[in-house]
């Protein structure tokens, strides 16, 4: 959805009075009813927590970390009129209930849908840039979560806190999620990897991480659309057969699938061809397999180069994390629905950042959305959430220009391509407590 689009919406509606109007207008109504039609709920107006409302109070709950549910809806002031001026903490968690997680979820994934169909990216040899990989968020350490969502363990005890793995599908010229999936702890990444190949833009190339390195899975991502190509470091013990050799580092090979993997995906061929290109960069030898295998389109020297963008989307995580989240790494939610129903809610306000930097970037030259400063962007658009509530209608354009310049403003500077941040290797701390001994002792 484009956050700039949405607003010229809210611009001819200027004769609604209440605030939750001027809410309900920066994420499309129309959206909101898609994803709650997907979920089969739906709202009851005479209510005065009705679902929207409290949409929006979730995604209240990652813009205002340190406040309440109870704060929270106060402040933005999306209750609807009535004798009472506030509604009692219960009322919210009851209103969050009946809303539920699949509610949350389905408009994260109208909103991420609408949002990429309706902007353009930068593109790399007609294909838009996408990236996978996985995160990790800690919830409440209950008993119901523990059974659930399930924790970290080792040979000696398990980990204190229970855990949710997800793993993302980031649009990287952006920093915008194109859909997401999650689950326990112990459920391979690989695994919740396959659940976002439907939702796969065709025309794209999508970066992996050498942990999902499994050719079923990149077979299947391959062909289920239209030019959905996929680009993975290789491994050292890889097992090949050359079938062309375009240059000195550039081969065509063919590559065995075992039998496990046939078993396990059906459409899966005994063999499957794809494209080995290395290049030496500063002394090491790098390594990169890709179905590109069309070497005029695509260049090998540009190749093994443009993996290192695969790092976008590790910066995304660090964003919803350290900046929007405030570095408070357990979830506020204590129920596994509740959790659930919050990690969307987080993913959704993410997006609705995402789209107002992009739209802000449009405005300047030559400047992608990822950079701006998320943090600086996003402090932004929470204070101009904060003044809406005292906003009227019709002084909503003057305040979303201004609010588009400023963010125009948080440009970052160029990155330094010759900082390297080498591995510290820390010494392993001891058991016991280690006391120096002195000159007399030793002798």
């Amino acid at each position: 959805m484009r956050f700039e689009s949405e607003l010229a919406t809210a611009f001819k509606s200027c004769n609604t009075f209440h605030t939750f109007e001027k809410y309900a207008e920066l994420l499309s109504p129309e959206l909101i009813q898609q994803g709650f039609k997907q979920a089969g709920v739906a709202t009851l107006r005479k209510r005065r927590l009705p679902l929207e409302t409290v949409l929006w109070s979730i995604i209240g709950m990652a813009l205002y970390r340190q406040k309440s549910v109870w704060d929270i809806a106060t402040q933005m002031d999306i209750m609807l009129p009535d004798k009472k001026p506030l509604v009692a903490p219960s009322a919210l968690v009851q209103a969050r209930q009946r809303l539920g997680a699949d509610a949350v979820k389905e408009v994260f994934k109208s909103v991420a849908q609408h949002g990429y169909e309706t902007n353009s990216f930068e593109q790399w040899g007609g294909l838009n840039l996408f990236a996978v990989d996985g995160v990790v968020w800690r919830t409440a350490d209950t008993l119901e979560n523990h059974q659930v969502f399930e924790t970290q363990s080792n040979q000696h005890r398990e980990n204190t806190y229970p855990q949710i793995r997800m793993v993302c599908h980031m649009e990287l010229t952006s920093h915008q999620l194109i859909n997401s999936a999650f689950s326990g702890y112990r459920t391979s990444e690989m695994v919740l990897a396959e659940q976002l190949i439907d939702s796969t833009p065709d025309h794209s190339l999508t970066l992996f991480d050498k942990g999902y390195y499994s050719l079923g899975l990149l077979n299947r991502w391959s062909q289920t659309g239209t030019e959905r190509h996929w680009l993975i470091p290789a491994r050292k013990d890889l097992n090949y057969e050359v079938l062309h050799r375009s240059g000195k580092n550039d081969y065509r090979v063919r590559l065995k699938t075992t039998p496990q993997s046939r078993k396990k995906f059906d459409e899966l061929p005994e063999f499957i061809e794809a494209r080995l290109v290395s290049k030496t960069i500063k002394g090491k030898e790098y390594r990169i397999l890709t179905s590109m295998v069309d070497e005029l389109r695509f260049p090998s020297d540009e190749m093994v180069e443009l993996y290192r963008y695969r790092w976008e989307i590790e910066l995304g995580y660090r964003e919803m994390k350290q900046s929007l989240l405030n570095s408070q790494y357990t979830l506020r939610s204590k129920r596994p629905d509740m959790i659930e129903q919050e990690l969307w809610g987080v993913l959704l306000c993410y997006n609705l950042i995402r789209l107002g930097m992009t739209a802000a970037a449009k405005k300047l030259d030559s400047v992608w959305p990822n950079q701006l400063s998320f943090t600086s962007c996003s402090m932004a658009i929470t204070q101009f959430f904060a003044t809406l509530p005292l906003t009227s209608p019709g002084n909503i354009p003057k305040h979303y220009e201004s609010l588009l310049e400023q963010m125009g403003y948080f440009k970052l500077p160029p990155r330094r391509e010759d900082r390297t941040y080498p591995r510290w290797v820390k010494p392993k701390p001891r058991k016991y407590p280690y006391k120096k001994k002195n000159a007399n002792q030793l002798n």
